[in-house]
């Protein structure tokens, strides 16, 4: 009987330690087959290709219009230089020039060509209510008597934000034509609708993907805006940002770092 017993103990003693061995080598491969959720989001930022409203130096806001040949040659090239670019999903502005830069790039990419564009409008350019489809130089002209400096002045002292404030103060005095239209808009409505924006498309790619690329086609004032939103020490390139350029933003661990600005290395890639 007691052999009995001793030998029931041995038996179970064995089965406990193999069924012991194999709940380590069981969290041992769970642990080594699990993978490591990636940590960076990588935002390609494009402005639009040059359109017809472009070419006649007309003010291109809100109001649209399509890319000429030679955007839509510069656009492509961009879209060649980012072929081998993993986009996991693709924006742009509600605007007609910018899902047409967008759909450009996505034609050339080698791993994200079947992308569908997202569109939003809260990356639209910047609003300049009566003022649109008018000639820039007027729009200039306009603020610089306005604030009694030459156009020259004004020019060579613009930022985004004293732009857009001064349209909208000169717009608004339009009362019976801004009734007919969408006013101008000041800085601080812009930028508000730009960040939630942004910050929509980041906290969506973070859930949904992990991390990886992400393609933002907008327009130059507006990047301008976003940008200098995000990152206090920014300043806009003399000229402004190129047709086709592309400015890289990094998202990791809730914070925002500003890579590359105006970059067009994509551009000259596309055109070797």
């Amino acid at each position: 009987m007691k052999k009995s017993v001793k030998l029931l103990g041995v038996l179970m003693l064995g089965l406990l330690a193999v069924a012991g061995c194999g709940n380590g080598s069981a969290k041992k491969e769970d642990s080594s087959t699990a993978k490591k959720a990636p940590e960076e989001l990588t935002l390609y930022i494009v402005r639009h290709g040059k359109t017809m409203l472009n070419t006649t130096d007309r003010v291109q806001g809100w109001s649209d219009a399509v890319l000429t040949e030679a955007g839509e040659e510069v656009v492509t090239a961009a879209g060649i230089g980012l072929k081998d670019i993993d986009f996991q999903n693709a924006y742009s502005s509600d605007s007609g020039r910018a899902i047409q830069t967008a759909n450009l790039i996505i034609k050339e990419n080698k791993k994200s060509a079947d992308l569908k564009v997202i569109t939003d409008e809260r990356l639209r350019e910047f609003n300049f209510g009566t003022y649109e489809g008018d000639l820039n130089h007027t729009m200039w002209q306009d603020i610089a008597d306005d604030q009694g400096i030459t156009l020259e002045e004004f020019l060579k002292n613009m930022t985004p934000e004293s732009f857009a404030n001064s349209v909208a103060k000169l717009d608004a005095k339009n009362v019976e034509e801004v009734k007919l239209n969408w006013p101008a808009e000041d800085y601080e409505t812009i930028t508000t609708r730009l960040k939630a924006g942004i910050d929509d498309i980041v906290e969506k790619e973070m859930k949904n993907e992990g991390s990886g690329n992400v393609l933002i086609a907008s327009h130059g004032l507006s990047i301008s805006a976003m940008l200098d939103t995000l990152f206090d020490d920014f300043k806009i390139p003399e000229g402004g940002l190129k047709n086709a350029s592309v400015c890289t933003v990094k998202y990791k661990d809730g914070k925002f770092t500003l890579d590359k600005v105006n970059d067009l290395s994509y551009v000259e890639a596309g055109q070797k």
